[in-house]
């Protein structure tokens, strides 16, 4: 069921919910290089990702929801991010905060790659009308 207003309510707390996760994730880890510039990237880029994703629809092409790094893509990263931290220090002997932060790096990279994969094929999409 969907209602008129429907693509708002679904779309709107997505993009709330990036800063308010990906934003807090980098300063979690400021002891790391960049940590907290990370996080605010990851989640500009995050809501960058959507938008590009909505540019398409709005230009009258199917939206596509491609990654590497969409919503679902990002959140099962950092989702296992966070559950590795759990063993990072006694079993994988590394810095606290380490997996957190190559996860914020891969969110980061992911982004740009699901950006231009998302722009490129909007740029195809449109070319061959």
């Amino acid at each position: 069921m969907q209602t008129k207003s429907g693509e708002i309510f679904n779309d709107l707390p997505d993009r709330i919910s990036d800063a308010l996760i990906l934003v807090p994730a980098g300063y979690a880890v400021p002891d790391l290089p960049h940590g907290p510039l990370l996080g605010w990237c990851a989640a500009l880029l995050a809501i960058f990702t959507a938008y590009v994703r909505l540019l398409g629809g709005t230009a009258g092409l199917a939206q596509s929801f491609i990654g590497p790094m969409a919503k679902p893509h990002r959140m099962a990263v950092l989702t296992a991010a966070c559950l590795l931290s759990v063993i990072e220090l006694k079993l994988l002997l590394l810095p606290r905060g380490t997996l957190l932060w190559i996860a914020l790096v891969l969110i980061n990279v992911g982004c740009v790659v699901t950006i231009w994969r998302r722009t490129t094929r909007i740029l195809r999409g449109l070319e061959s009308r």
